[in-house]
């Protein structure tokens, strides 16, 4: 997949811009608040129908203004596509394929197949459960359509489920409705947990060699999948749980409880790694990610590197950079000098200044 153009009107800091991309490397630099991962962000959007930084729509939209529209135009598999990106106040987003409205936003999931790593990605490593649960979701959405839609439909029903808990504890006579929720809850829970356990197999698989590599074969790293319950028993395991919940009024099983934790030599990366073994974990993840990409669709993805490089030590932004060989990458910095230190290939390079964007052509 090649990002060849990006059109915004009224997004964030840019009124109207017009921006050509390189299939290789596009630099952006510049002070910072100037709008440099706001292109980020656009890309990101466009390809997922989320923000990276999970801003609302209308938070989005540039001040002042009632409406943004993003045009992504791209290349996969032979055919040149659009996709069109209405924000509106008040209003949700509306997105148009190839010029044909789209019933559902989650329609283009799988379409892009996008990769986004800065400093915030530490927040997998060090942070609660929950964001290790948005890594994962984020990915397998992206690669598994009924994963997608076994989590879309998970979470519809647990809410329904949790509403109904709260409704029981006032009224006991509505117990019984339980029934039809707890059944989807677990059917729906039961897929997600089976990908979620082969999708952690395989990115621990490519994930092991390359930390081990980073760290000079110091450090051995595994990743474990550590579901509320086993697929097999979350039937069970949820009628067992119901006066529980009745009584905290809120779903104590399922997959919405998982975790995943990040071994380092046998310790959790958590709980005992140095602020450098957890950044070292995050860059092994997100060079495992663009593999098992690579493995499951046959396709390159596109990486977006948020200001990462001025957070990475030397070999490490010399992994990072030889990694990114024949993909479409876009990175923001502050400055050139770490590419033109270590002579990295640079296909385009833009000045960010005040959502104003100028291409350099000699840097």
């Amino acid at each position: 997949m090649i990002i060849k153009k990006l059109e915004l009107m009224d997004f964030r800091n840019y009124m109207d811009l017009d921006l050509e991309l390189s299939e290789g490397v596009n630099i952006f630099f510049g002070d910072n608040a100037q709008g440099k991962t706001n292109i980020l962000e656009a890309i990101y959007l466009c390809c997922t129908t989320r923000s990276q930084k999970r801003s609302h729509d209308k938070d989005m939209i540039r001040f002042g203004e009632d409406e943004a529209h993003l045009k992504m135009f791209f290349y996969k598999q032979g055919l040149d596509r659009k996709l069109d990106m209405h924000l509106i106040r008040g209003k949700k987003k509306t997105i148009a394929i190839d010029g044909v409205p789209a019933t559902k936003n989650t329609e283009i999931y799988g379409m892009m197949n996008i990769i986004s790593f800065s400093p915030d990605d530490l927040s997998i490593i060090k942070d609660g459960p929950a964001e290790r649960r948005n890594f994962i979701d984020m990915e397998l959405c992206q690669l598994d359509r009924e994963y997608m839609f076994s989590l879309s439909s998970y979470n519809r029903a647990l809410l329904q489920r949790n509403n109904l808990l709260k409704q029981i504890f006032a009224n006991e006579s509505l117990k019984g409705t339980l029934d039809i929720w707890d059944k989807q809850v677990a059917d729906y829970g039961k897929v997600i947990i089976e990908k979620r356990d082969e999708f952690i197999r395989r990115l621990n698989d490519i994930a092991a060699p390359i930390h081990k590599n980073l760290t000079d074969g110091e450090e051995e790293l595994n990743i474990r999948y550590i579901p509320n319950t086993a697929a097999d028993s979350i039937h069970l395991n949820i009628a067992a749980s119901r006066d529980r919940d009745i009584l905290s009024k809120m779903s104590n099983v399922g997959p919405h409880r998982d975790d995943m934790e990040c071994i380092i030599n046998g310790d959790n990366a958590r709980v005992f790694g140095s602020q450098g073994q957890q950044r070292t974990v995050a860059l092994t993840l997100k060079l495992a990610e663009i593999e098992l990409v690579k493995k499951s669709v046959r396709d390159d993805p596109v990486l977006l590197l948020d200001d990462v490089l001025s957070e990475l030590d030397r070999n490490r932004q010399t992994q990072l950079l030889s990694s990114i060989s024949g993909i479409q990458t876009i990175i923001t910095c502050t400055g050139l000098e770490e590419f033109i230190r270590e002579r990295i290939k640079c296909d385009k390079v833009f000045k960010v200044d005040d959502g104003h964007i100028k291409e350099l052509d000699n840097y």
